[in-house]
């Protein structure tokens, strides 16, 4: 999940041609978290994860399936 996460926010970045110093700064994350993230590395916080989406202008939704 983690390697999907990090794969369509790096694309985004790139449609916007943000670098990840300047994306770090405008999400107030570290560029480590950011660089690891995007390679599917680490264990991202939601807080962190929904910080980079407002500021690439995208929404996270969580979707709980019950398995009965």
């Amino acid at each position: 999940m983690v390697n999907h996460i990090g794969e369509i926010i790096k694309t985004r970045r790139r449609e916007l041609k943000i670098t990840q110093p300047h994306l770090a700064e405008l999400a107030g994350v570290s560029v480590n978290t950011l660089y690891k993230l995007e390679r599917g590395q680490g264990n991202p916080t939601l807080e962190i994860i929904n910080k980079l989406a407002e500021v690439l202008g995208m929404e996270l939704t969580l979707t709980v399936k019950k398995n009965f």
